[in-house]
């Protein structure tokens, strides 16, 4: 059996710097996150597939490696960002001035205490780990490229990882980051987390 590799990419800065952008603000990579993102990459990518949110901060970029390097891309709405309801578009900053308990509460326990409006997070968790595994069927042995979100990679490591959905804020995941997971004879384990290239 040929281990099947999965790398995760999050998206690099977008304009407006850092923001609550879950599936509703969708700004564009800054001139800054383009370069970030490059600069993952490398000039060799090992990748034969891309797949990629269809937020446009991520499938901007995923158009264009696919674009250069000749590799087929595929959009899968499973791996858009977590709804963040009333959040969308503040700045943390924005969010602590107008109600700091409950930007607190949510750090404590985001599973109990999400904005109003917001997408359950085991429901999205779920609908990652779903698209997560029907990856692995399709693209059995390969070496794939996900360009996503940090919530996206946090619902990866908790799907690989199984761990409760209210533990994946714990995890830092920097722009344009790399996440590698691989499937093997003994099933899933993660490879490394946060890299800031493949190379």
């Amino acid at each position: 059996m040929k281990d099947t590799l999965i790398d995760f990419l999050r998206h690099g800065e977008p304009v407006g710097g850092r923001r609550y952008r879950g599936d509703g603000a969708d700004d564009p990579l800054s001139e800054k996150g383009w370069q970030q993102m490059w600069a993952a990459v490398g000039e060799q990518p090992p990748w034969q597939h891309v797949v990629s949110s269809p937020m446009q901060r991520c499938r901007a970029f995923a158009g264009a490696l696919a674009d250069r390097h000749g590799l087929p891309l595929v959009v899968d709405e499973r791996f858009r960002e977590v709804g963040m309801g009333s959040w969308e578009g503040l700045s943390p900053d924005d969010v602590i001035a107008r109600d700091p308990r409950a930007y607190a509460a949510f750090y404590e326990d985001p599973v109990r205490n999400r904005p109003a409006g917001a997408e359950p997070l085991e429901a999205f968790g779920q609908r990652v780990a779903e698209a997560f595994d029907d990856l692995i069927g399709r693209c059995a042995g390969e070496h794939v490229l996900v360009i996503a979100h940090a919530g996206v990679i946090r619902a990866a490591l908790g799907h690989v990882l199984r761990s409760e959905p209210a533990a994946w804020y714990r995890a830092r995941i920097d722009n344009a980051a790399l996440t590698r997971f691989l499937h093997g004879e003994y099933g899933l384990r993660l490879e490394f987390h946060n890299r800031p290239s493949c190379e």
